[in-house]
Parts: structure tokens; sequence; C-alpha cells
């Protein structure tokens, strides 16, 4: 045991944090797009492993191409926001489930990314030639997690004001209440389809900023992705209903889907810092997801059930009883 902690070097673990924070701030973007399907539209979209990819693959192809960073990193949204239409059209047009619709799309994007896009299993760039704005060169961190946090500013105002508009609140209602939705003249297939192309967009932006982070694109980098992205947005919201509970508006919500996803890579880089096999992160995640569902549901069920109801009719009798001694002693 002895021998373990004095293998721990909390200067490593100090020199990993930025890179933790970059790669939540990166992965943040992504939960924002699930937050989009899995809560407002209460859709379960598997596409986000393929699009995550696409997005990475789509960057990668322009950089070599010598493109701008910015204007690749544009393209990559594009080319989730059409990933996002073909599920959506899966959907409504010809009545596919959402999950199989989702995973109809994965499996294609994969076949497409490898053949299509990357020509191989994997493309890179020569980081040290180009000139990248987010890179995880140690030197230019700060600058990096810099542009990260103002670029999920930007997306969270921008979401938070979008979905107070007319349009946004029928996308919103969409997922809601469907049925009171189209009793209201609102297109609830539109708004399906809407929804799936921003999301897959902001998860194909994720995508093409991890590539460009880590200087390369890979086949199988969204694998998982949809898990991830449901941890940050749990996590996110369970932290923030503990500090603000009631008074959590919904710029907050969206803020806490970003900050979700930073403190799970800050728990990632903690656990790979404790020398935890790399190999068994997946579990690790599954473990934390369903760790953070289980919460509201357990402390929901204690709230409501009969010992809940005893404790709280004990309380009211004994202050019943303290109230009368007082008025007695009056």
């Amino acid at each position: 045991m002895l021998m373990y902690l004095a293998s721990l070097n909390p200067i490593a673990l100090f020199r990993s944090c930025p890179g933790g924070i970059a790669q939540g701030l990166i992965w943040g973007i992504m939960a924002l797009g699930v937050f989009i399907t899995f809560r407002m539209l209460n859709f379960a979209d598997l596409t986000v492993d393929g699009s995550f990819a696409t997005g990475g693959a789509v960057c990668i192809m322009l950089l070599l191409q010598g493109w701008n960073p910015e204007i690749a990193l544009f393209f990559s949204f594009l080319a989730g926001v059409a990933c996002g239409l073909v599920t959506g059209i899966f959907h409504t047009v010809f009545g596919i489930p959402d999950i199989l619709a989702g995973i109809l799309t994965q499996i294609s994007l994969w076949s497409i990314n490898l053949v299509n896009i990357l020509g191989k299993a994997n493309q890179a760039i020569n980081a040290g030639t180009m000139k990248l704005r987010i890179t995880s060169n140690f030197i230019y961190m700060p600058r990096t997690i810099l542009i990260l946090f103002i670029c999920c500013a930007v997306i969270v105002v921008i979401m938070y004001w979008y979905l107070g508009t007319e349009h946004g609140s029928a996308l919103r209602a969409t997922g809601i209440n469907p049925q009171m939705t189209r009793a209201q003249g609102i297109n609830t297939d539109v708004m399906k389809v809407v929804g799936l192309a921003l999301s897959n967009g902001l998860v194909a932006l994720s995508g093409g900023m991890l590539s460009q982070y880590q200087g390369f694109a890979d086949i199988n980098m969204g694998r998982g992705a949809i898990v991830i992205g449901l941890a940050a947005v749990i996590i996110g919201e369970v932290i923030g209903m503990s500090i603000f509970g009631k008074r959590m508006n919904f710029m907050l919500r969206l803020s806490f889907v970003v900050a979700g996803s930073i403190i799970y890579y800050l728990v990632y880089v903690l656990v790979l810092w404790l020398k935890f096999p790399a190999d068994e992160m997946k579990l690790l995640t599954a473990i934390v997801v369903a760790i953070f569902l289980a919460v509201p549901y357990l402390k929901g069920k204690s709230a409501n059930s009969f010992g809940a109801l005893a404790r709280r009719n004990a309380k009211l009798a004994k202050q019943k009883q303290n109230d009368g001694k007082e008025e007695g002693s009056c």
C-alpha cells in the first residue's frame, strides 16, 4: 500500500488537469447536442456515435487539404446536420422507431467515414506545421481552454435564445406533449427533424474540435460518445439541482450540462492518475451514469415512502405537543 501511494505523483495530476478541463469543454458541446434530443425531444438518438466521428473525419480531411481550421469546423457542423436529417427522415417519413433510426444512421456512417471520407482507419495531421487554435500542446493549453470556454458560452447563449423563441418553444413542446402540440397546428415531424439536425450538428462540431485537439481522426473515435454525453447531462443536472434546487432556471441547466462534462473528465483524469486500468474506463462510465440516474429516483422514492410519511407525522405530532405545552404554561 505504501509503495502504491509513493508511486502517485501529485505534480502529474496537476499537469493533467488542464487537459481534462479542455476535453471536458469539447465534450460539453457534444453533451449540449445530446441534451436537445434526450431532454428536449425525449428522443433516444443513437446517431451520436457516428456523427461525432463524421465531424472529426471531415475536419481532419479538410485540414489536410489546407483549409482554414475554423472553416473546417463549420463544415463539420454541416456534416452533423446532414446526419441528423437522415435520422429524422428515417423516423418521420419511413416510420422507423427512434432507436432503430439512429442505429441505422450510425452503422451507415461507420462505412462512410472509413471509405468515403478518411479512406482508411485513421488520418493524422502535423499539428506543428498548422496554426490550430485548439491544441493539446501544454504550452498553448491556457489559450485552448479560453477559446473552448468562449465557444461553450456562446453556444449556451444561442441555445437559450433559440429555445425561448416561438420556433424553439414549439420544439420543446414537441418533446413534452406531442399530441397537444399537433392540436395547436405545429408539425411535430418537422420539429423532430430540426431538433435532430441541430443536435447532431453540435455533436459533429465537438468531434471536429476533438480531432484538432488530438491531431487525428479515427473511425472509432465516437464509440461510446452517447454514454459520455448522457453522463455529462445527468451529472450536471443532479449537481445543479442539489445546489440551486427549484431556483435552477434553463440557462443554469444548459451551463451545468457543460459543467457535468468537465467534472466527468476531471474524474476520468483522477481515476487514471490512481492507476485504474484504462481498458475498464467504459465500465466506470457505466457505473457513474447508473449511480447518477438512480440518485434522483431513490431520493424521490425515499421522500414518498411510508417511512418518510411516518417520520413527518411524528414530527408534526411532536410539534403540536410542544405547542400545547407552551399554551398550557401561559
